[in-house]
């Protein structure tokens, strides 16, 4: 056997097992309680749990490919941060001006195209807001204190 083929064969060892020693590194994925959820009309609320709730819940539905490291701990870190940012579970005892503040911060995320993820989108496409999705969305933010006009539309979007 060649040394080049003997190196390779000793790095793929190498690899298969830290890629299976790196499954026993402990990864958080909970549900806590819900606590005061948000309350919003119910085609905000579709629009929420169809595209939101994953990340910025205590609901969230953990894939199988959420158990898997390397991928595990991108997910939980991901849903940790979200559910920090912005969380629907516990929104209802956030004091009024924190909600505005939050519906709003969440309209400018939307309306910049950053929300949902692009990397979320790749696995999940039925979470990708349509203009009416926008739409609806928008005007709830407006109605709540949450937004203004000049944050316009992504111009990236469905038609």
């Amino acid at each position: 056997m060649s040394p080049v083929k003997k190196i390779l064969r000793v790095g793929l060892a190498v690899a298969v097992i830290v890629l299976i020693g790196i499954q026993f590194v402990p990864v958080e994925r909970d549900n806590p309680p819900v606590g005061q959820v948000i309350q919003a009309p119910d085609d905000v609320m579709a629009v929420l749990k169809e595209s939101c709730w994953d990340c910025h819940s205590h609901e969230t539905k953990w894939p199988w490919y959420s158990r898997i490291a390397p991928f595990s701990w991108e997910i939980a870190e991901e849903v940790e941060h979200g559910r920090k940012e912005l969380n629907f579970s516990t929104f209802g005892s956030y004091s009024p001006g924190k909600k505005a503040h939050k519906i709003e911060e969440m309209w400018e995320e939307v309306a910049e195209g950053e929300m949902p993820p692009s990397k979320y989108l790749l696995l999940h496409s039925d979470a990708k807001l349509t203009d009416s999705d926008r739409n609806i969305l928008k005007a709830w933010a407006m109605a709540n204190g949450g937004g203004d006009e000049e944050h316009e539309e992504h111009e990236d979007h469905d038609h």
